[in-house]
């Protein structure tokens, strides 16, 4: 009797286990329309519309995408993605914290705590963050000091919200000035490295690290525990061009022009090498397309090509096994 007792006490058990497969899911960033959805000339709902052609499983948007942060907007919002079978994974933002007026400085961030609680209200996970400009006259220290304090002061809202702040090692936000103050892979680290709390982690864009003449594996080896996003895009070089060229450049006066953007697989980054990396970490978060600057094609080929790299590097990941507290 005791042995049926204890059996029966084991399939209770297994029955409060819940089976959740840990996937790689990937979204799509309209890199190509951002100026176009801003300005109002293509609407955000006009764009969720065309998405359905490339069948991402989410749609990561960019705070400039939305007309208001009133709840009732965020809401059409919300019910729209989820109409066309979409996800809302990531807000990308951009805030700016390398400020050294007071006022200035407490405003963006008073902005970006806005921004978690709209990235909450559309179900989204993760909300990017940046470090900001990098200005004349602020300097290196005084510049990492404002932008960890700054995210410092984030994290607790971004806990209430149960949102990560994902930094990205970004070049620069279409819409400033001066590029990325944590452009460069040595101050980046020493902002993330200050960073001690689950709600915060890493959005890794590789190309960004080629536009900034460093080597993306390398920054991803530096950080590859705690990426939970990334961008995925590509680039070329301008055919008679040699990447000694590129790297000369200190990727701080813009794009260069002898550097292409095209179809994610097909340029400069080294996407099997990556991919093994993530996988050798057990990564399961969200990965974007950040493509399109020629057309939707591109995109669909962009999206074809993780998809494939998906399958090959994640496929065989197992289930993890989560328990429900329950009373048997």
């Amino acid at each position: 009797m005791a042995g049926k007792e204890l059996s029966v006490g084991v399939l209770i058990l297994w029955a409060n286990f819940t089976e959740v497969q840990i996937m790689v899911k990937l979204s799509a960033f309209p890199k190509c329309y951002v100026e176009d959805i801003c300005s109002g000339k293509i609407s955000l709902f006009d764009w969720i519309e065309m998405a359905t052609e490339l069948e991402p499983d989410g749609l990561e948007l960019y705070s400039g995408f939305l007309e208001s942060y009133d709840s009732e907007y965020l809401s059409k919002v919300r019910n729209s993605i989820a109409e066309h079978g979409f996800q809302m994974p990531m807000m990308c933002y951009s805030p700016d914290f390398t400020l050294k007026d007071v006022n200035r400085w407490q405003r963006e961030v008073e902005k970006q705590k806005e921004i978690i609680r709209v990235t909450a209200e559309l179900e989204g996970k993760f909300c990017r963050v940046l470090s900001g400009q990098k200005r004349p006259g602020i300097s290196e220290d005084e510049g990492v000091r404002l932008v960890v304090e700054a995210i410092q002061s984030c994290l607790p809202v971004a806990e209430e919200y149960d949102v990560t702040l994902v930094m990205e090692n970004h070049y620069k936000d279409s819409f400033w000035r001066r590029p990325e103050f944590a452009q460069k892979k040595h101050v980046f680290l020493k902002i993330v490295d200050q960073m001690d709390s689950p709600y915060f982690g890493i959005q890794f864009d590789p190309s960004n690290s080629i536009v900034a003449g460093e080597d993306p594996i390398d920054l991803l080896q530096a950080v590859k525990h705690r990426v939970k996003t990334m961008h995925a895009s590509d680039r070329y070089l301008e055919p008679g061009t040699i990447l000694e060229e590129l790297k000369q450049s200190d990727g701080t006066i813009g794009y260069s022009a002898k550097l292409l953007h095209g179809i994610t697989g097909k340029g400069l980054n080294d996407y099997d090498k990556i991919f093994s990396i993530l996988k050798e970490v057990n990564f399961h978060g969200w990965i974007s397309i950040e493509d399109g600057m020629n057309g939707m094609e591109e995109m669909k080929a962009s999206l074809l090509f993780l998809k494939e790299m998906r399958k090959k590097y994640f496929e065989d990941i197992p289930f993890e096994a989560r328990t429900r507290s329950k009373r048997c």
